[in-house]
């Protein structure tokens, strides 16, 4: 039997023990549902579950369904943190009138960038996007009508690992209901760059962010799984 400390901090014996005898302090047992057999998934399934996460950038003109949302949240809080600390909190930014000024923001930033740097590798990236914003387009949060971004408190050492993890856990959570992602790259760009940005997001005091991301129902239905490139692995 592992000792006490253990189970205290990271919970593994409450769910491995045959018995059901041991306990986490804080945790009670009827509230740790038991593995279901049948819902464990077949190789197969987890592959073709996992090949089918897309990052989706065409989203339908609909609000995000407030209850799936938090579904989805509660979902990701399950996600492993450092020290089982689960500090994270959720930012829930919503509506286009929200969200454009976001975009608008970030195209300032591209431009002041090309301003600069004319000649570097980003300049030429960004001015097709910055181009496209003047035609209407917005190439930075496309359609989304809602952004997710998970602060962490800043004191915690692990908390841009932690978020990005949670997120990942957010998104494939989002495949079987229906619900699309993307991460918001650019706008993650313009946003330690312009101090403004941030503080228009209204994320927590004290935290620390990693990564926003875009969510809400997908346009097109995709019928067939991506390939990518093999994988490189060094065997020591």
């Amino acid at each position: 039997m592992a000792d006490e400390a253990q189970c205290i901090a990271c919970g593994h014996c409450v769910a491995v023990c045959p018995h059901g005898a041991l306990r986490v302090t804080g945790v009670a047992i009827e509230d740790c549902p038991e593995i279901k057999k049948d819902l464990v998934l077949s190789r197969d399934q987890a592959g073709q579950f996992l090949r089918s996460r897309r990052s989706v950038r065409c989203f339908k003109d609909k609000a995000m369904d407030r209850g799936i949302l938090k579904q989805l949240i509660e979902t990701a809080r399950y996600a492993p943190t450092a020290s089982n600390a689960q500090n994270l909190q959720w930012t829930v930014i919503e509506g286009r009138d929200r969200l454009e000024p976001l975009s608008l923001e970030t195209v300032n930033w591209m431009n002041r960038v090309i301003d600069a740097h004319p000649d570097a590798p980003a300049a030429a990236c960004f001015r097709p996007i910055v181009d496209r914003w003047a035609t209407g387009y917005d190439g930075i949060l496309r359609t989304a009508r809602t952004l997710v971004v998970p602060p962490a408190p800043q004191e915690s050492a692990n908390g841009l690992v932690d978020l990005g993890i949670a997120l990942a856990y957010l998104e494939l959570a989002a495949l079987p209901l229906g619900v699309g992602t993307c991460w918001a790259g650019l706008l993650r760009g313009a946003m330690p760059a312009t101090p403004g940005l941030v503080a228009s997001m209204g994320l927590p005091e004290g935290h620390t962010w990693f990564y926003p991301m875009m969510i809400g129902y997908p346009r097109f239905k995709y019928h067939r799984l991506p390939e990518r490139k093999a994988p490189v692995i060094h065997w020591k």
